[in-house]
């Protein structure tokens, strides 16, 4: 099977590039526009022709669409990803190769959700910010375009390579700075939210299965489990025995930057002694930081999708609450996840503390 794969060098597409590359029945191809991709293309100026005449010469049997941008102002992410969709689906279309779509989508695509609900895929989306509306423009985008396509809605990938500017990447940042300059006390803000991390492991599992199946329409990928950052923290100070006191700032969802009198009220995290049950999956540039006593940081900041204040109460647009339903994933691709979140942090602490 000749497999297209555009994005590999994303966070997402190069665990899914790893996980095509040790299937002996794939040819794979690399499109981006880095020089290490097999072919240069870039899908937010290219042409459709351009990539069609290209789908015309390889023939592949499945294109993989991990590119995209988590960042920048409304008219980057909608280039990036619903413009970009549309010429990959537009050259799809004319082309004479037949090749099965496989788009990755996200969770910011539903916007928030009722506390303590599991989403599933026939909620109403209601993206929250930009971020999420360019995405669920470019998942309407393939659903309408009458080709062999599933869009794969993953929810909050971890794991190694995780990005900096994500919240559990944030949080290993700030842990590493305050190990390094020997902080008693770390203080962090914006825990409060829940979301269903899913290791980006298991996500380049759920891609390669939806390559191989004859599934259509959307499909959830998490872990089916709601975790609170707060308790995401803790096990996290565990794993890097950071023998510290964690202490959560009372931070007003949507203020990045607590104002002064906010900075000196704290709750103190107690330092879970095992994983608790709700922290796995359901059955089976650093900046300088002065040597002081305190390390601050704030989880669900301002580097998240979009830039600037956000106007949302967190920076994905999707609330306090987010959990997905993932029975569609099993029963229609056989997937499960299969790495709990504590070996996901471990990993993600692993790669944070090669820094110190």
């Amino acid at each position: 099977m000749r497999v297209l794969l555009i994005g590999a060098n994303g966070y997402i597409g190069r665990f899914v590039a790893d996980r095509l590359l040790a299937d002996p029945a794939v040819q794979l191809t690399a499109l981006g526009r880095g020089d290490d991709a097999d072919v240069r293309f870039d899908l937010a100026t290219g042409s459709p022709g351009a990539l069609t005449r290209f789908l015309d010469a390889v023939h592949p049997g499945v294109v993989i669409n991990c590119a995209g941008a988590t960042r920048g102002g409304a008219r980057d992410l909608t280039r990036h990803n619903t413009v970009a969709v549309a010429t990959v689906c537009e050259a799809l279309r004319r082309s004479g190769c037949g090749a099965r779509l496989v788009q990755i989508g996200c969770a910011s695509e539903y916007g928030p959700s009722q506390h303590g609900s599991s989403t599933a895929e026939d909620a109403v989306p209601r993206p929250g910010g930009p971020y999420g509306v360019s995405k669920l423009a470019a998942t309407e985008l393939v659903l309408g375009s009458g080709l062999d396509a599933v869009v794969l809605r993953v929810f909050s990938p971890v794991g190694p390579g995780t990005p900096a500017g994500s919240p559990l990447g944030r949080l290993a940042e700030a842990m590493r700075r305050a190990m390094q300059s020997g902080d008693a006390e770390l203080r962090l803000g914006g825990l409060g939210a829940q979301r269903d991390f899913i290791d980006v492991r298991d996500v380049a599992r759920a891609v390669h299965a939806a390559s191989l199946s004859a599934a259509q329409g959307v499909i959830n990928i998490g872990s089916g489990r709601a975790v609170r950052l707060r308790d995401a923290a803790g096990v996290l100070a565990r794993v890097a025995g950071y023998g510290g006191a964690l202490n959560e700032l009372d931070t007003p969802p949507g203020l990045h930057h607590p104002p002064a009198h906010l900075t000196h009220t704290s709750h103190t995290l107690p330092h879970p002694p095992h994983l608790r049950p709700s922290i796995g999956h359901p059955r089976p540039d650093p900046d300088h930081t002065p040597a002081t006593a305190t390390a601050t940081a704030t989880a669900t900041g301002a580097a998240g999708p979009g830039t600037g204040p956000s106007a949302f109460p967190y920076p994905d647009g999707c609330g306090t609450w987010q959990q997905a339903d993932v029975r569609t994933a099993r029963d229609r691709l056989g997937w499960r996840p299969r790495i709990n979140l504590e070996e996901s942090l471990a990993d993600i602490w692993m790669e944070a503390a090669c820094r110190i």
